[in-house]
């Protein structure tokens, strides 16, 4: 009798799965964890996608939990190790997130993420105060192995998307360079500006403002193409150097979400982040755009997986 009765549940219990499926999010707010600080360029990224997102889907409702700690570790944890029922999302970032799981063994495994969409994918690039006499990256490469070990290469740290495009130039181009780790990027460009750094290695949406101001040159940008706002920056690849880097930040669910909740979600972000209103915000604020939803943005991320795991038996970027 026992054996009949849950054979008979089953069905039901896969039906009341599905029909809570099919409810989502109507039950309470869907709960989107920022593995940091408010402010910042992925809680800035997730707050104003959402926006755009929520309105075309009925009954969706969020609330941003910033949970800063480890470089992210603590985030990417919460957002993985979640319920898989659609009510809890979190953003994740390349590198950092990719980065942790190689060094470490963090409580998360990077290629089963549900991956929703990628929204913004900021290039990393290399530059120079507005007086240095180098113009190309190919000047940079000569003037590097004419006094090799001598040149300087500001980062935002060990293991950050800065410090792994200047270990790949160092690659491609055939030089040593002087690493140069800060806390961030502000003490970075406080010593690119006062002349006591060559270079500085930092994102394109990050410096920006200062080459717009005049005060400092870019010598290349490692993004695909050329961002549309720095459009007169040549590529790495333009100029020889087939390398890639940056900051690439999306959203992502814990494995096995449902369905019909992931086709909800994409189909949203894909209709969000095509709306005219959204690019010209993005526009507005400085936020390198690269939309790509569902399996596109699953591709990308583990192919930048599995090109951060061959530069780790090259060179683990632990040791400096």
């Amino acid at each position: 009798m026992l054996t009949r009765r849950l054979a008979l549940a089953t069905p039901l219990l896969a039906l009341a799965g599905r029909a809570r499926a099919a409810a989502w999010p109507e039950d309470r707010p869907v709960e989107i964890i920022i593995p940091y600080p408010p402010s910042g360029g992925v809680d800035t990224m997730a707050r104003v996608v959402l926006n755009h997102v929520a309105p075309r889907i009925p009954g969706f409702r969020y609330v941003v939990t910033n949970r800063a700690g480890a470089g992210g570790q603590i985030g990417f944890e919460a957002t993985f190790n979640a319920a898989p029922d659609g009510y809890t999302i979190g953003a994740v970032t390349n590198n950092a997130m990719h980065g942790h799981a190689i060094e470490r063994r963090p409580r998360y495994r990077p290629e089963d993420f549900t991956f929703i969409a990628n929204i913004t994918d900021d290039p990393g690039a290399f530059f120079v105060d507005v007086n240095s006499p180098l113009q190309t990256l190919a000047a940079f490469q000569a003037a590097a192995k004419a006094a090799p070990d001598s040149m300087g290469v500001g980062t935002a740290g060990i293991g950050t998307d800065d410090h792994l495009l200047m270990m790949g130039f160092e690659d491609a181009a055939g030089v040593r360079l002087i690493h140069v780790p800060y806390s961030g990027t502000a003490p970075q460009l406080r010593d690119l500006l006062g002349g006591r750094l060559a270079v500085g290695c930092f994102n394109m949406g990050e410096g920006i403002t200062l080459m717009r101001e005049g005060k400092i040159r870019c010598l290349g940008q490692a993004g695909e193409q050329r961002w549309s706002a720095a459009p007169e920056i040549p590529t790495f690849r333009e100029q020889g150097f087939d390398l890639l880097g940056g900051s690439a930040r999306g959203l992502a669910g814990p494995p096995n979400m449902p369905p019909a909740v992931v086709a909800k979600l994409v189909d949203a972000f894909r209709a969000a982040m095509a709306d005219p209103a959204y690019v010209a915000e993005t526009t507005r604020l400085g936020l390198p755009i690269r939309p790509l939803v569902g399996e596109e943005y699953r591709q990308m991320m583990a192919a930048d997986y599995a090109r951060l795991r061959a530069l780790w038996q090259r060179r683990p970027w632990k040791e400096g």
